[in-house]
């Protein structure tokens, strides 16, 4: 089996996170894991990123955690692939398939509706991914859902209470959405879940094409 952490952070991108793209790979490594997906918090979300920086500035420091744990993982044999997690208001959605030239094109998508923003992403082939829909937070102003413009629902988050998860899971029962599961990790030590599969991934398209086609994987659950 092949295990895959799809929705982690790093200090690079994240003003949440403590832990290094190399920390983060390389604590996965030894937890087992075959490989990893960045998710940074993007510019709407809970960034480090001076805005005062132009967009191509910007954009280069974003993806700096991701390069520094892809080196890290081409030394050390752990597969590492790129995403990021965008907000609106309190609702996070990791964005997967697309790379950082996709975003230098696209200085737009700062202002995009989260219509928008599923109907460029799903055009360009990726996937858009409801994190921790029923996460209840005091920073959260609404818990608000779109069963019509996302792919799939994160329905395990490591960092979510069992009752959010278990909401979640409902959710995603009623809309027939696939399902997908992710540690949220920010720092050392990490926290696992992701996803377990028999085919390992040659690249991030091949996990989209996993979770949209409903293609046989276990969620990974804390014990």
């Amino acid at each position: 089996m092949f295990k895959y952490e799809t929705h982690l952070h790093t200090k690079s991108g994240s003003a949440c996170a403590t832990a290094s793209g190399r920390e983060q790979a390389l604590a996965y490594y030894r937890a087992g894991y075959t490989g990893i997906i960045i998710t940074d918090h993007f510019f709407r979300g809970n960034t480090c990123i001076p805005k005062n920086l132009s967009w191509e500035e910007r954009i280069q420091h974003f993806c700096n955690g991701y390069e520094q744990a892809k080196n890290t993982g081409d030394e050390i044999g752990l597969q590492v692939f790129f995403g990021w997690e965008e907000t609106f208001d309190g609702q996070d959605f990791l964005i997967y398939g697309l790379d950082k030239q996709w975003l230098l094109n696209h200085p737009e998508m700062e202002h995009w509706t989260i219509r928008e923003q599923f109907e460029a992403v799903d055009n360009a082939g990726g996937l858009v991914v409801h994190a921790h829909p029923f996460r209840d937070r005091p920073y959260i102003p609404k818990i608000r859902l779109y069963p019509k413009l996302v792919h799939a629902v994160e329905v395990y988050n490591a960092c979510n209470y069992e009752e959010e998860n278990r909401q979640a899971y409902i959710y995603a029962k009623k809309y027939n959405l696939p399902m997908t599961a992710g540690g949220d990790s920010h720092h050392l030590p990490i926290v696992c879940s992701g996803i377990e599969t028999d085919t390992k991934f040659q690249n991030i398209h091949d996990y989209i094409t996993a979770i949209k086609s409903g293609q046989e994987k276990r969620l990974l659950y804390l014990p």
